[in-house]
């Protein structure tokens, strides 16, 4: 029972200056106890004055009392440690990589659950609820624990920034409104973040229907694609299937010129097998009667002589000499067959012209005026979170101006470093057209680059070159930007660039197309305009 009570009365062993369970704990003449490291370092600070009071009810001490350790309220805070050790809520938890500590803990620190906009401290649960009893009674405004308390402190007053500067578009403190901000146009924090909120509703808005347009016109071109693949496919099985016929037909007059050939062979040689009888009959026949020549020539009986010679001196009637040539000769068939080739590889010649000619490919026409070029313009704004520390960004994000002097921009991984620098919000594909205005001495740097181009490093001189990450024209290595000064600047177009030299004027104005075709380049992901802007260029305008 005891414990319970030690445990329902835990809000009274606890400092109210470090919201801890009390250290060495002391009572002073009023009745309130503190740690006594704790109230020694307060009183350590009305030295001077010899003046010292209770931090709670400001009760004044002169001389400055006494101070002994109460034993029996630090037996209590023992018991209630122990106590609290043994029933310690599962909720708490240490504080990891990437978490935000309490401020309060000592040792290992739990991790926080809340800030204090007030006291500038986060809290874990346990630390919470102290704080809430102590200030009970005060409205303290809380927020979801963050690392960026600093931020929310001015540099010069050390007071919690809770005033706007519409003039100077910055977040500023009571005192700042009294000094360098005196006359200026200035809202509260919260006022003006209720304005910004409806603008970034009206920027999501427009964000989703931009989204919608784009889904639309990606299902439209998924469609286009879908058709246009069928339609190929539709007539790749058509021109295989006319083309099979065609070999087919060829084929058939293939074996049809084939087979003429072997009947008119066969019916030559039928006649040349005729041929070869007869003059071997006409053969035999001449063998034989030179036989009966020679015998008769050799005979003694002139009676017989003379009765043999009218019948054998006559010779057997010869026939037609026979032209074996003309008989197997297949010349005038090559040459058929040869012409046909030839009208056969003509006809395909001047089918597959009239094919290609019937297929429909569009081309881009080159864009020559101002008017041609802003049906691809598209609106850009820079991107806060990327600016370096000596860029001011006013006009809606569409106007950056070197300052030299460090701005207030809180921390963030994006944030430029190494020279003034900026990227745009939105990234650039496909046909984009956009004009940067630009005033000064000194030159800007322009150019597109992928999101994961170094923040930090120097730059070396290089002229036109390309990289995975980055594309311009100009001195970074790290991307293709397009240089430009009060003289002269360079312009890229294809493979060359030529050099133009405006007449001089205190404003430029660059007007910058690009057609850029992901897998011509073999990008794979967006890109964004760059801008690198000098000490001596007063500001440049986007649009």
């Amino acid at each position: 029972m005891a414990e319970a009570s030690i445990s329902l009365g835990e809000d009274q062993f606890s400092c109210s200056i470090c919201l801890d369970l009390l250290k060495d704990p002391v009572t002073i003449p009023c009745g309130h106890s503190y740690c006594m490291n704790c109230i020694i370092g307060c009183w350590n600070q009305d030295d001077q004055t010899r003046v010292y009071s209770c931090p709670q009810c400001r009760q004044t001490f002169s001389p400055r009392p006494a101070l002994n350790k109460n034993v029996m309220l630090a037996d209590m805070v023992e018991k209630l440690k122990k106590t609290k050790a043994q029933t310690a809520r599962p909720a708490l938890s240490y504080a990891g990589p990437g978490d935000v500590e309490c401020d309060v803990c000592t040792g290992r620190k739990y991790k926080a659950v809340r800030s204090c906009l007030m006291c500038l401290n986060s809290y874990c649960q346990s630390h919470l609820e102290q704080h809430d009893s102590f200030f009970k009674d005060k409205k303290h405004s809380l927020i979801n624990a963050t690392g960026r308390l600093k931020e929310m402190i001015c540099s010069q007053h050390d007071r919690l920034l809770e005033v706007y500067c519409r003039t100077d578009q910055l977040c500023i403190c009571l005192l700042c409104t009294m000094n360098e901000h005196k006359n200026h146009h200035t809202i509260s924090t919260k006022a003006e973040r209720t304005e910004k909120q409806k603008q970034l509703w009206d920027i999501e808005r427009k964000f989703q229907k931009r989204i919608q347009e784009r889904e639309k016109e990606i299902q439209e071109l998924k469609e286009a694609v879908k058709t246009h693949k069928h339609s190929a496919q539709a007539a790749v099985k058509d021109s295989e299937r006319i083309f099979n016929e065609l070999i087919r037909s060829i084929e058939r007059s293939c074996s049809e010129v084939i087979q003429m050939i072997r009947d008119r062979e066969k019916a030559e040689v039928r006649r040349a097998e005729g041929l070869l009888k007869q003059l071997q009959q006409e053969i035999d026949d001449l063998r034989r009667r030179d036989a009966e020549l020679k015998q008769l020539l050799h005979t003694e009986n002139h009676i017989h002589f003379l009765q043999r010679f009218q019948s054998l001196s006559v010779p057997p009637a010869a026939r037609d000499n026979i032209n074996v040539t003309s008989l197997l000769s297949y010349d005038d068939v090559d040459e058929s067959v040869a012409m046909l080739r030839e009208k056969l590889e003509n006809l395909c010649k001047e089918a597959t012209e009239n094919i290609y000619g019937n297929v429909k490919i569009v081309t881009t026409s080159e864009l020559r005026t101002r008017d041609e070029f802003l049906q691809y313009s598209c609106q850009l704004t820079l991107d806060p979170n990327t600016a370096h520390k000596y860029l001011c960004l006013t006009e809606g994000n569409r106007v950056a101006t070197f300052i030299g002097a460090d701005q207030q921009y809180p921390v963030h991984p994006d944030r430029f470093h190494g020279f003034s620098q900026v990227l745009c919000q939105e990234s650039v594909c496909g046909r984009c057209y956009w004009e940067v205005e630009w005033s000064g001495m000194a030159g800007v740097g322009i150019s597109v680059s992928y999101k994961s181009i170094s923040r930090k490093g120097g730059v070396s001189v290089s002229f036109l070159h390309r990289t995975r990450q980055h594309f311009g024209l100009g001195k970074n290595t790290r991307v293709k930007k397009l240089s430009l000064d009060s003289s002269f600047f360079r312009r890229v177009t294809s493979t060359k660039h030529t050099l133009y030299r405006p007449s001089p004027c205190s404003t430029s104005t660059v007007q910058l197309y690009l057609c850029f075709c992901v897998h011509a380049a073999k990008w794979q992901k967006p890109v964004f305009q760059w801008l690198r802007i000098s000490s001596a260029v007063r500001s440049v305008w986007i649009y």
